[in-house]
C-alpha cells in the first residue's frame, strides 16, 4: 500500500491517520479492505479484479465506486488492465494488482509542478494519462488502413483480409471502451451525491470531451476500414467478372467448332464431302475461329 498526499508527497499510514489529510491510496486487491477502512469508506462487495469486464462508475451513499477495464496497447483485442476506484470528498483509493496505476501516478506527480492539486484535478489528470497515447494508437491504425488501400489500388490483394480483420477488431474494442469512458465522465460531471465543489466539476467535462473525440475518431476509422474493404471486394468482383468474361469468350469461340465437328463426325451413307471434305472442314473451322476472335477483340472481351 502506498499513500500520497494530493501534492504527490509519499507518507506513512500513521502520518496519514494523524493529519487526516486528503490523499491518494494505491493498493492491491488483497489490501483493499484495509485501505478503504483507512480512508473512511466501506464496500460490501469483493475486490476481485479478474471479474471486471467494463469501465463504469456507480454512485454509492457517500462515495463513488468505479471500475476500469483498459485495453493493453500491445494486445488490445484480448488483454486488459483491471482497476477499481473509490472516490469520496477527500480521498481516492485505487485498487490495482499490477504497476499500471503506480506508473501513471508517478507521471502525474512529475507533471504537477506547483499546481494546487484537488481530488477533482487528480481524477481528471489520472484519466488524461490513461488516454494519453490513444491518439497515437489511432494514428497507427489509420496508417495501416492507408497502406492496405494503396496495395488495393496497385492490384495487390494478397493477405488483405488477414491484415484488415485485426485492425477492425481493435477499433471495435476501442469504440466500446471510449463509449464507457464517456459515460464515466458524464457520471462524474453530474455528481449526484454532490461530493465535489461545483467550480471543480468542470474538470470532469474534459474526460467526457476527450473520450468523445477519441470515439468519433474510432468511428471514422471503422467507416474508413469498411470503405477499403468494399474497394477490395469490388476489385475481387471485377477480377472474377474478367475471368468469367474470358471463359465465356473461349466457350463461344469453340461452340461453332464443336457443332461443325459433331455434324461431320456422324456416320451415314450419303454424307456430303465424304471423300474430299476434310480440307474444307479445316478451312471453315479456321475461318470461324478467326471471325470469333476478331469480334471479341473489338468488344474487348479478349
Amino acid at each position: 500500500m502506498e499513500i500520497y498526499r494530493l501534492d504527490g508527497t509519499l507518507i506513512e499510514a500513521e502520518e496519514y491517520e494523524n493529519d487526516n489529510c486528503p490523499a491518494v491510496i494505491l493498493t492491491s486487491s488483497s489490501e483493499a479492505a484495509g485501505a478503504l477502512k483507512l480512508s473512511g469508506m466501506e464496500h460490501e462487495g469483493d475486490f476481485s479484479l479478474d471479474c471486471i469486464a467494463f469501465s463504469k462508475i456507480e454512485t454509492q451513499n457517500d462515495y463513488l465506486f468505479g471500475t476500469l477495464c483498459i485495453p493493453r496497447l500491445l494486445d488490445i483485442a484480448s488483454s486488459r488492465y483491471r482497476i477499481m476506484l473509490f472516490i469520496c470528498r477527500r480521498n481516492i483509493v485505487i485498487v490495482d494488482d499490477c504497476s499500471f496505476s503506480r506508473n501513471i501516478f508517478r507521471k502525474l506527480k512529475s507533471g504537477a509542478g506547483n499546481q494546487k492539486m484537488t481530488v477533482q484535478r487528480v481524477i481528471c489528470c489520472f484519466f488524461s494519462q490513461i488516454m494519453q497515447r490513444d491518439t497515437e494508437l489511432l494514428m497507427q491504425n489509420e496508417q495501416k488502413i492507408m497502406k492496405l488501400e494503396e496495395k488495393i489500388s496497385e492490384g495487390r490483394t494478397d493477405g488483405f483480409l488477414e491484415n484488415i480483420t485485426p485492425v477492425r477488431k481493435e477499433l471495435l474494442v476501442l469504440r466500446s471502451y471510449y463509449d464507457e469512458l464517456r459515460d464515466m465522465g458524464k457520471e462524474l460531471e453530474q455528481d449526484e451525491n454532490e461530493l465535489f465543489d461545483k467550480k471543480q466539476r468542470k474538470y470532469f467535462g474534459t474526460i467526457f470531451d476527450r473520450a468523445d473525440r477519441l470515439m468519433n475518431r474510432t468511428i471514422y476509422l471503422l467507416e474508413y476500414a469498411g470503405q477499403v474493404r468494399d474497394a477490395y471486394q469490388s476489385h475481387i468482383d471485377a477480377k472474377q467478372n474478367s475471368n468469367m468474361t474470358f471463359l465465356t469468350a473461349i466457350s463461344t469461340i469453340f461452340f461453332p467448332l464443336t457443332l461443325i465437328t459433331g455434324w461431320y463426325g456422324m456416320n451415314f451413307e450419303n454424307m456430303p464431302e465424304l471423300e474430299n471434305g476434310y480440307p474444307w472442314i479445316i478451312g471453315v473451322s479456321i475461318a470461324v475461329l478467326m471471325f470469333c476472335v476478331i469480334i471479341f477483340k473489338k468488344k474487348k472481351m479478349l
